[in-house]
């Protein structure tokens, strides 16, 4: 039983729906109404209940892809969506509806609804071209029609086009008549005749009216073009043209341009020019005339004395159905003009002068011509530029050309003078020639040179012959009045000529030098050179020449101290009690290059132990850098070298050999010994040495009273810890050398340096003198045989009394 009362229910369902949907429920509404706006309330409308739509899902057909029409579930109210145009949706429709389908679920129902919509006047008539041309001959006949396209209104009813209105015109107007199915048409009647001439061109403005309420209207502008007839003949400007033209025109100058108008159009306004029967022969053959243009043109020779007066007639014809013409008369006078060039004759010229010519002369006769009369016969003589020449006219034709300023071919070698002579005629007419002027050279300018004073630096040891630089001068003159030689102004310096030490070649001025010059005898040079052109007279200049020699290191440092023959070893002992920091030996180099090649720098290059002995770079003092112990060898050797500061650096060496010894030992010699201030002495043996010392002396003192004759023996110093005792070759302070005296002054300055004292000596056996150095200690005394005084010296003394010791041993 369950199976079928569902099959009832479902079959009444579908009848219930089946009848709601043969029922149409229909509105109408005007087109364009606003979005939002109720149309009807269909849950009234429907007897539907508005509680239940809220549940209920509702749908309205898409009309055209889109959805216009919408229902409120809350108040059942139809509203429209979107804005409805009737043009639109009804295009080609005089009534328009809309038929939608409402369907409701739960449970199903379907409404047909049918909205009408009905026109508003929202369209305003148009025309499908809003420019309308129209050709009309201005021969027409009034009264003749002429077909216009009609306006289209979208609208329906009393909405569409109604009627045509026409611009103000006194020659057109409208016909308006109907179609049968009531569309409106419109004719444009000719009421006027037309003249082209008068009016080519009518603009009419042509507006269609709907019947709305308000009216709407379009426009469209209407073009009549008025077409030609040749009913103009052509007129000149003038009926008689009378015009000046000068004799001698070229062929081709127009002289006059001839201008006709037909009031016509197109072919009927096309002219053409031409000569009439009663232009002479004569005149035709001295003018053309252009049929197209109008223009008249010079063709053959026109000449004032051959003819003055031509006379020409012109006809204008254009080229209408019936041709029609105009003519003219045109009378030329022709003007006497200046037509002859004026002449210019050289009738005397002096085209090569000398530069020193004077002010005031002649240089040239010019004779002018003009074969005119009256003010185009008188011509005038001018130069086109400024130049040191002047015009003097001497006659009515004849002018003379002088110099009016010096002359310098240095600066102008030559003149190109343009002589232009201009009649009085006008136009003036003008001729010129072109006269050149050459200069010959005198020898007016001395040689210069671009200096006053040349600075040349030479390195010193160049090869003799070498170039040093090149003196050149210059002469503006030419030929033999510009050569040059050049000459050394002699000058003797210590006896030396100029001329044996450089040497500049005659021709170009290049310097040489002769010989090899050393910037340790001879470091400048100052001189002249001379420029001698060979003019007559011949000119010359001199310049001051400055020979620099520059230094060079080309001299290797010289080990003065310590002393040695030349390949051998220095050797000196040390005793090893020797406390640290006590000086063991210097190292005196000289070199006697100039200041910077000339800076000595002293480093070890052999050193048998670097942790025992310093040496100080700058002024070669060796130093114990501490105490010997017992595992230092007894034997130490020592290679110096000496460093100049020269590119590339010169040096020299020098080998000590040490030798330790447990104590200090004295060698006496013949020459004064070297005594070091001894120091830290052990009070015991001071006390036991000095009562020893004392009865030495006593036992001194005796013997020389009994032998009074004899030389006083050398007393002996207390032999002392840290005393360095060299042995006779060891050290400068032990050496016997011959040298001149600047070479001892330099070791005595080297050696007081260290703290000792220079002193020469003659020495012994004819040689010329010996040095000998000496400690500065206090109460010491030194007696020789060989010593010219006894000199004492206090220790406390510094280096700044090494004036004082120069002055006290003025032989140093």
């Amino acid at each position: 039983m369950k199976p079928v009362r569902r099959w009832v229910q479902f079959f009444f369902v579908l009848w219930a729906t089946w009848e709601t949907a043969l029922s149409v429920t229909r509105y109408s509404i005007p087109e364009e109404m606003e979005r939002g706006s109720v149309v009807a309330n269909l849950a009234a409308d429907l007897g539907l209940d508005v509680s239940g739509l809220a549940q209920r899902e509702v749908k309205l057909d898409i009309f055209q892809n889109k959805k216009y029409l919408d229902v409120n579930k809350r108040t059942g109210e139809l509203f429209i969506v979107e804005k409805m145009d009737r043009e639109f949706l009804c295009n080609t429709k005089t009534t328009c509806f809309l038929k939608l389908d409402l369907i409701i679920e739960s449970p199903l129902r379907i409404f047909n609804i049918e909205l009408g919509i009905t026109d508003i006047n929202d369209n305003a008539p148009h025309f499908r071209r809003d420019r309308i041309e129209l050709d009309v001959s201005e021969s027409a006949s009034p009264g003749e029609k002429f077909s216009l396209p009609n306006a289209f209104d979208p609208d329906v009813g009393a909405n569409t086009v109604k009627t045509y209105k026409l611009s103000e015109s006194e020659h057109f107007t409208v016909d308006i008549h109907s179609g049968s199915d009531g569309t409106k048409y419109v004719d444009l009647v000719l009421t006027k005749a037309l003249d082209r001439e008068e009016k080519a061109v009518h603009n009419l403005i042509l507006t269609a009216v709907d019947g709305g309420v308000p009216a709407r209207s379009g426009t469209a502008n209407i073009i009549v073009r008025v077409q030609d007839t040749n009913d103009n003949a052509p007129q000149f400007d003038q009926a008689i043209y009378s015009l000046n033209m000068s004799e001698n025109s070229p062929a081709g100058t127009v002289v006059i341009k001839l201008n006709a108008t037909d009031e016509d159009e197109g072919p009927n306004a096309d002219l053409t020019y031409s000569f009439t029967l009663y232009t002479s022969e004569k005149t035709q053959e001295m003018f053309s005339l252009n049929s197209n243009t109008g223009e008249i043109a010079v063709k053959g020779t026109v000449d004032y004395e051959d003819m003055k007066i031509f006379e020409m007639f012109v006809e204008a014809k254009d080229n209408g159905p019936v041709p029609l013409s105009g003519q003219c008369r045109v009378t030329v006078y022709v003007k006497d003009m200046n037509d002859n060039y004026p002449e210019i004759t050289i009738k005397s010229l002096k085209n090569t002068v000398d530069e020193n010519i004077a002010v005031g002369t002649v240089i040239a006769l010019v004779g002018v011509s003009d074969r005119d009369t009256g003010d185009n016969g008188k011509v005038n003589l001018t130069m086109n530029k400024s130049l040191p020449f002047i015009l003097n006219k001497s006659s009515d034709y004849l002018y003379e050309l002088l110099v009016s300023e010096p002359l310098d071919r240095e600066k102008v070698p030559e003149y190109e003078i343009m002589l232009v002579v201009t009649d009085e005629g006008n136009p003036p007419l003008s001729d010129n020639e072109t006269i050149t002027v050459h200069l010959l050279d005198v020898n007016d300018n001395a040689p210069q040179f671009p200096q006053t004073f040349y600075t040349i630096p030479v390195k010193e040891n160049n090869a003799p012959g070498a170039s040093l630089s090149s003196l050149t001068a210059i002469d503006p003159d030419l030929n033999e009045n510009q050569y040059l030689v050049y000459f050394i102004i002699e000058k003797e310096i210590a006896n030396t000529s100029m001329s044996m030490l450089f040497s500049i070649n005659p021709e170009n001025g290049n310097l040489y030098a002769l010989k090899t010059f050393d910037y340790e005898i001879e470091k400048e040079f100052l001189f002249h050179i001379e420029a001698r052109d060979s003019g007559v007279p011949p000119l010359s200049s001199n310049v001051t020449v400055h020979i620099l020699i520059m230094d060079q290191n080309d001299n290797t440092p010289l080990i003065v101290s310590p002393w040695r023959a030349h390949g051998s070893e220095v050797k000196e002992k040390i005793p090893r009690s020797t406390d640290k920091g006590t000086l063991i030996a210097k190292v005196i180099a000289i070199d006697s290059d100039s200041v910077h090649n000339s800076r000595i720098t002293y480093q070890f290059l052999q050193n048998t132990d670097a942790t025992l002995f310093s040496l100080d770079q700058y002024n070669g003092e060796i130093r114990t850098m501490r105490m010997f112990s017992y595992r230092d060898s007894r034997d130490q050797r020592l290679v110096v070298i000496a460093k100049d500061n020269g590119e590339p650096a010169l040096s020299a060496t020098v080998t000590i050999k040490l030798s330790t010894v447990e104590t200090a030992l004295k060698t006496y010699t013949e020459v004064p010994l070297e005594y070091d201030i001894f120091s830290d002495l052990n009070l015991y043996l001071v006390i036991g040495l000095g009562s020893v010392s004392f009865l030495l002396l006593i036992t001194i003192l005796v013997t020389i009273v009994l032998k009074c004759q004899k030389t006083k023996p050398s007393k002996a110093a207390p032999p002392c810890r840290n005393s360095v005792i060299s042995e006779r070759n060891s050290t400068i302070a032990d050496s016997t050398l011959v040298s001149n005296d600047a070479y001892w002054y330099s070791l005595f300055l080297a050696e007081t340096r260290k703290g000792k004292l220079v002193v020469r000596q003659p020495a012994p056996k004819g040689a010329r003198y010996i040095v000998s150095s000496i400690p500065r200690s206090t109460g010491l005394t030194e007696t020789s045989d060989s010593a010219a005084s006894t000199l004492q010296f206090d220790s406390n003394r510094t280096d700044t009394n090494s004036d004082n010791r120069k002055s006290r041993f003025p032989a140093i």
